[in-house]
Order: C-alpha cells, then sequence, then structure tokens
C-alpha cells in the first residue's frame, strides 16, 4: 500500500510516498482503508521535530480520517468491514489503510461525505469540548474568536453562533474577515489596524465578551483577556503566532475571570464517552445541514507537500484533504 513517509525532520518537500507493507490488525483493532484523510497546521510543525509528539521515524503526518472498515481483529464487538468511520490519532492517517483500536473511532452516518468527515475530529471536535466543555458557552452570550479564518478559528465562529452566541470574528485582515462573516460572524475586529483590547470592549458597550477563544497566543492573547467580562472564560486553544504569552495573574484576580486549558486529545482520551457525544452532535448537525465545514482543496497523497506548504504559508481557510 502507498504511504506517505516523514524519515528525517525537515520540511514538507523532504516527505516521500512509498509503498509499505499492509498492515494487520491484533486483538481489539482494525484495519480501515483511508478514503479520506485531513492535515492541520500542527502536521507543519510535527514533520520537522516541533510538535509536542515526537513519533519513532519513519511515520505518516495526519491525525484524521475517514474510511471503510476492511478488518476486524480478534474482541472487536462494535465494528464490522464494510462500516462507514471516521476517526482521531495523533499521526499515521496518510497512508492507504492504518490500523487503530476500536475506541478511535466513531460511527459514520451515510449523509455525511468522506471528506467532510475526515476535518470534522480535530477543530471541530476542538471547538465543541472548549465552549460546551470547558466554557459552559450559553446562548447569548458573546465570543471573540481569535484568527478566525483559519482551520479553528472557522469551527469556533460556526460552533458558537449555532449554540447561540453573538460571535465577534477577529483576524488579520477584511478579506479574512469577510469569509469569517460568511460562516456567521455578526462583528469583526481587523487587529492589524485597530486595539483589540479597546475594539472589544467598544463592540460590548464596554462591558468586555463573556468567551474568548484564541488558538493564536503572542501579544494577542494580553490584550483579549483585558477585554474580558467580568467572570469572562478565556480559552487557551494554541499558539500559531510561535510565541507563548506571560499573563500577569492580576487581570485574572481583578476580572474573576477563568484562563482554561483546552488540551482536546488528552480530553478525548480522558473522557471517551464524552468525546463520542461531542462527535454525535457534530455529525448531527452536518446531516441537518446546519454545519457545513469549509474544505479549503483537496489533494492528492502524492501532493501532500503542495498541502503542507499552502498551511504552513497560513493561505489556508478550512480545511485540506487528502485522498489517499
Amino acid at each position: 500500500m502507498k504511504a506517505c513517509l516523514c524519515k528525517t525532520f525537515g520540511p514538507p518537500s523532504s516527505l516521500t510516498v512509498e509503498e509499505i507493507p499492509e498492515p494487520a490488525p491484533a486483538a481489539g483493532e482494525i484495519t480501515v482503508r483511508v478514503k479520506a484523510c485531513a492535515l492541520n497546521f500542527f502536521d507543519t510543525l510535527i514533520i520537522q521535530g516541533k510538535y509536542q509528539y515526537k513519533p519513532d521515524m519513519p511515520f505518516s503526518p495526519s491525525a484524521e480520517f475517514a474510511g471503510v472498515v476492511e478488518t476486524a481483529g480478534p474482541d472487536v464487538t462494535g465494528f464490522q468491514p464494510g462500516d462507514r468511520v471516521m476517526g482521531y490519532i495523533r499521526w499515521g492517517a496518510a497512508r492507504e489503510k492504518v490500523v487503530v483500536r476500536e475506541q478511535d473511532l466513531v460511527r459514520l452516518p451515510d449523509g455525511v461525505s468522506f471528506d467532510i468527515a475526515a476535518g470534522l475530529t480535530v477543530t471541530y471536535g476542538t471547538t465543541l469540548h472548549a465552549f460546551r466543555d470547558r466554557a459552559k458557552l450559553k446562548p447569548g452570550e458573546t465570543v471573540a474568536v481569535l484568527g478566525a479564518s483559519g482551520g479553528v478559528g472557522q469551527a469556533a465562529v460556526e460552533i458558537a453562533a449555532l449554540m447561540g452566541a453573538k460571535v465577534i470574528a477577529c483576524a488579520s485582515s477584511e478579506d479574512k474577515l469577510a469569509f469569517a462573516r460568511s460562516l456567521g460572524a455578526e462583528l469583526t475586529v481587523d487587529y492589524s489596524s485597530a486595539p483589540l483590547k479597546e475594539t472589544l470592549k467598544d463592540l460590548t458597550g464596554g462591558k468586555g465578551v463573556d468567551v474568548v477563544y484564541d488558538p493564536v497566543g503572542g501579544e494577542l492573547s494580553e490584550q483579549a483577556l483585558r477585554a474580558t467580562a467580568w467572570e469572562g472564560r478565556f480559552l487557551v486553544i494554541g499558539f500559531a503566532a510561535g510565541d507563548i504569552p506571560k499573563i500577569p495573574l492580576n487581570i485574572v484576580m481583578l476580572k474573576g475571570c477563568d484562563v482554561c486549558g483546552v488540551f482536546w486529545g488528552e480530553a478525548a482520551s480522558r473522557d471517551p464517552d464524552g468525546h463520542r457525544a461531542n462527535m454525535a452532535q457534530l455529525l448531527e448537525w452536518v446531516e441537518q445541514g446546519k454545519l457545513k465545514p469549509h474544505v479549503h482543496g483537496t489533494y492528492p497523497l502524492e501532493d501532500i507537500s503542495t498541502a503542507l506548504e499552502e498551511l504552513a504559508a497560513r493561505r489556508v481557510r478550512g480545511k485540506v484533504i487528502l485522498r489517499p
């Protein structure tokens, strides 16, 4: 079978696509023929050895996928060959077949395409966990989304709006903000030309925002935290800017606000029932047409380097999908 392999840490151009032996499932494992898998920004880091996970060489990038069960190993009770499934593994999905644990799979309804399902787990799963489980977001609250046109930013705009929140999309250009408005953002902030803290305060009549969704980090984090309302919630999603900010804790004290870490992968592992419930909600929204994830582009496996370069250059809006 074909697989994209990272044999040495480096840029996307260092990846190769090769034939490797087909895998066989052990007890409790399932072989899935991958119909589509998704790339995320962290895939550009993991192949350079700059991410929190450092797999043994050689490995395949891509953490999320959708496909069809091909073979079920001993002790598998929930799936059988032919079942449509989607799943999450920390890396390894950029290949024609993957072997995964039974608990890592979610059944995929017939009404959801493989392309959409492949890109649903990480960004949308992270976001629903952040809003539902960590922030306890309520209808009518105001949410500021930083990096609103990126992968998780897009998901945050869509899901916050679906949950009944008033969304303020924050990004670095007008075209990115126009994209966020098309996803359901009511208000926008171009933080390349306007001060983030003061603008968020103005847009909320001086009250501040109830929830900040921050996948960016860097200098924007403190500005956004200072714009939270009394007893607001600041969601730490990631650090796309590259810098991990140091937050003055007196701000947290004076606002009576919460800073909430969102480590979705660990949460899904520790609370698999909660993860499956969130995925069921996302799939239901997709089937109902309420959630329409945007696919930036689809690529054959052989073009994975091009796809990763698009992600690294921050030219992507929505999900990047590979079709092995």
